[in-house]
């Protein structure tokens, strides 16, 4: 099982802005006064520069356009919703903001098949929601797709039973454990575990500082290490500047790549970056305005696509 895609789906942002319905445990939000024509120009600008910037390096770019109506302010951020696999199952996730459940569209879906991809079976888990039970896709969870294990930071978006479902219908073994950051004076959930973390083919970025409990570092510490991760360890500081919300993917000719923004890039240290190109070259974007206003950044933008493709 590949650990990395060289096929991305991104969503081209129509009406990108401030969530009201996610900013109560998104800490990671910050509020803009600017005008909402104005927020969603330059993120669309943002959009854009990244998606070109991917095609330049040959990474094959799906962008799907949102719809408009409903408003969905987060569509941008489609790793969310949907996840595809190698065996041509795709998952549905059930969300937490009411107003991010209408970004699930089944045409994307109907569009990948036209694009020749194959789907054996679509996995709906969005039920859940009526029992206020959340699993936002692979931002709830990172996944290390060649060795098995699926990771997950539970918090109001990350509920166990379903990481649990998911992990079995899937075929993960799970690791479930509690992350945190601090707001003001209090140690508060981390909204979702690839803000804290990313897990690449050799290497996983961890900030172990938000995991409170010492046998969940240590556990975790094993975990990766079992697997062959060099550990990279990152700081809360860091954390905060989307230093844990990065992807390793590939380009068609198969070279590796960790996207992430500029924002993340320049809070990590010398030693850190070069640890990281022994691995891999990176490709970074600058999306402030993205950041700032939905809480995300590069690796909430890209769901990976690794259905089976037909020739």
């Amino acid at each position: 099982m590949k650990q990395t895609t060289s096929t991305i789906l991104m969503i081209e942002p129509v009406a990108f802005g401030f969530n009201e319905q996610t900013a109560g445990n998104n800490y990671f939000q910050q509020k803009n006064n600017a005008a909402a024509a104005v927020i969603q120009q330059t993120a669309l600008a943002e959009f854009q520069e990244m998606v070109d910037a991917l095609r330049a390096k040959k990474v094959a770019v799906i962008v799907e356009k949102d719809t408009g109506n409903p408003h969905t302010p987060d569509s941008i951020f489609p790793n969310n919703w949907v996840s595809f696999h190698a065996d041509g199952k795709v998952a549905l996730y059930p969300m937490y903001a009411e107003n991010r459940r209408a970004e699930r569209r089944l045409e994307i879906l109907q569009h990948l098949e036209e694009m020749g991809f194959h789907t054996v079976q679509v996995v709906d888990f969005t039920h859940y929601e009526q029992e206020n039970r959340f699993l936002e896709g692979t931002g709830s969870m990172i996944l290390d797709r060649t060795n098995g294990v699926a990771y997950a930071a539970l918090s109001p978006r990350t509920d166990k039973l379903l990481f649990d479902t998911f992990c079995d219908t899937f075929g993960f073994r799970p690791f479930a454990f509690s992350a945190k950051q601090t707001i003001g004076n209090q140690r508060l959930p981390i909204y979702h575990t690839n803000v804290t973390m990313c897990v690449a083919d050799r290497y996983a970025l961890v900030c172990l500082s938000a995991i409170d409990e010492a046998d969940e570092r240590t556990m975790l510490c094993e975990s990766l290490a079992f697997a062959g991760k060099e550990i990279i360890e990152i700081s809360e500081q860091q954390m905060h500047r989307f230093a844990g919300n990065m992807l390793q993917i590939e380009s068609t000719d198969g070279e590796k790549l960790l996207a992430m923004s500029d924002t993340a890039y320049q809070s990590l240290t010398i030693q850190q970056i070069q640890k990281i190109y022994n691995y891999n070259d990176v490709i970074r974007f600058a999306v402030p305005t993205i950041e700032r206003a939905g809480g995300g950044s590069v690796r909430c933008m890209m769901a990976e696509v690794f259905l089976p493709k037909i020739k």
